[in-house]
């Protein structure tokens, strides 16, 4: 049976009984209000309202066997308190700790067991600090490694298993390392360093089995290279190839060459 969420309930399935509740002053002020701003509700957002109104009660809360209630105090209790939770149960909990911390405490949390806390950090770090999460086991955690870290860092995640981890690295290694990425199995990923590449290096993707990678060669490689493209077998890339070797025979006097 779904109980709607107006019915004040607490984590445990209770009624909220606010005669027995230690701030039942608060309501004379506004300070709590049942099924809006309550501690002791099950519902994370009435929780939260019920901190934002009193700040100064959540020292109190820290030890509280609701994850929900400890993940919030986190963003509200005195700092020297959270050490507490850097090692609690819940992840949300360790996070919300994290943050408020020095550095050095998201650091430790770069080996969390829960991909989700990883995540926030690597989106969090920079760097030296993220190369540790290079080889993490998670293929987003490494996704927003390869976004964030420096790009000469980034050779390790060249043959990554994830496709969106390498085409991520195929749009920020140096250029010089582009060649390497070029017989990538997965042709969004060729796109990725054809896109990339001069003119010039180009041509070892001519060939190429995927129509869109040749058509980008036909779109930017030299003119005197055009000769396979324009009996390619797709129209899309014979049209460009085309259109490119009529504009290159013309002389910039409007006279054909």
């Amino acid at each position: 049976m779904t109980i709607d969420i107006g019915d004040a309930l607490d984590w445990l399935g209770h009624e909220i009984d606010c005669g027995a509740c230690p701030h039942r002053s608060l309501k004379k002020v506004a300070g709590c209000e049942p099924s809006h701003a309550c501690v002791h509700d099950r519902y994370a957002r009435r929780i939260d309202r019920f901190f934002e109104q009193n700040p100064g009660l959540a020292d109190g809360y820290i030890g509280h066997p609701y994850f929900e209630v400890r993940a919030i105090v986190a963003r509200y209790a005195n700092r020297f308190l959270l050490l507490r939770l850097i090692n609690d149960a819940d992840e949300t909990v360790r996070w919300n700790a994290a943050q408020r911390l020095p550095r050095r405490y998201v650091l430790r949390l770069r080996n969390d067991p829960h991909r989700a806390v990883r995540i926030g950090v690597a989106a969090l770090l920079d760097d030296d600090e993220l190369v540790p999460m290079l080889s993490d086991e998670d293929y987003y955690v490494r996704r927003v490694v390869a976004y964030r870290i420096a790009p000469w860092r980034l050779g390790s995640l060249m043959n990554d298993e994830d496709t969106e981890v390498r085409r991520m690295v195929a749009r920020r290694i140096p250029y010089d390392w582009l060649m390497a990425m070029v017989n990538d199995p997965q042709a969004s990923i060729r796109l990725e360093i054809a896109r990339r590449l001069s003119p010039q290096s180009l041509t070892t993707l001519r060939r190429d089995p995927d129509w869109r990678i040749r058509y980008e060669v036909a779109s930017r490689i030299a003119a005197d290279e055009l000769a396979d493209l324009v009996k390619d077998e797709d129209s899309m890339v014979q049209e460009v190839a085309r259109a490119r070797l009529t504009v290159s025979s013309i002389s910039p006097q409007g006279w054909r060459a």
